[in-house]
């Protein structure tokens, strides 16, 4: 049986303008392959993919807030690793269709300029990436730039950062597995 949970699943402004944005995946992996969603997954979706994923069925998905996946259904979310602080203040992680799984920024508004310089959850995790590219799209940049609160930095120094900050992450999902 899923468990339902009673939260607050208020959508972000900055998420809900990012959610606008076409990002484009090309044949040659040069764009970004993330399809934002244009509001969070509910509690009870979240509690049961999360279940099937961990393959441990006592677990519920409070910890999460999904907010996207990439083309082979790796989720990106909002992760409450931070008791008592905002949404906005949680951490960004990835969770792959494979096991992937890392910290892809500290907050929403690192998050942002991840986005910003053309790097998604899935490039950041599972293929490291940590250069802006070229093709960034600016309008990404122009939602950072209205929304963040931190200031901008390089993708890889905003993932480098969160990745240490949150050492254990990958640690963790393990030991819910069975």
């Amino acid at each position: 049986m899923i468990e339902t949970t009673t939260d607050d699943r208020s959508f972000p402004p900055a998420l809900a303008e990012v959610a606008r944005v076409e990002f484009v995946y090309g044949e040659e992996g040069e764009g970004v392959d993330f399809e934002p969603y244009d509001a969070f997954d509910s509690a009870e979706r979240t509690t049961d993919w999360l279940r099937h994923w961990t393959g441990n069925h006592a677990l519920d998905g409070d910890a999460y807030r999904i907010f996207g996946q990439d083309g082979t259904g790796g989720l990106a979310a909002l992760w409450f690793a931070r008791p008592g602080r905002p949404l906005s203040e949680q951490p960004v992680v990835f969770m792959g269709s494979e096991g992937e799984r890392g910290v892809v920024a500290g907050n929403l508004s690192d998050f942002l300029w991840v986005l910003a310089d053309g790097i998604g959850p899935l490039e950041a995790v599972e293929f490291g990436e940590r250069e802006a590219r070229p093709n960034a799209d600016p309008e990404l940049a122009a939602i950072a730039e209205r929304h963040a609160t931190t200031r901008r930095r390089p993708a890889g120094q905003i993932i480098d950062e969160a990745a240490a900050e949150f050492p254990t992450f990958s640690d963790d999902i393990d030991a819910l597995c069975r």
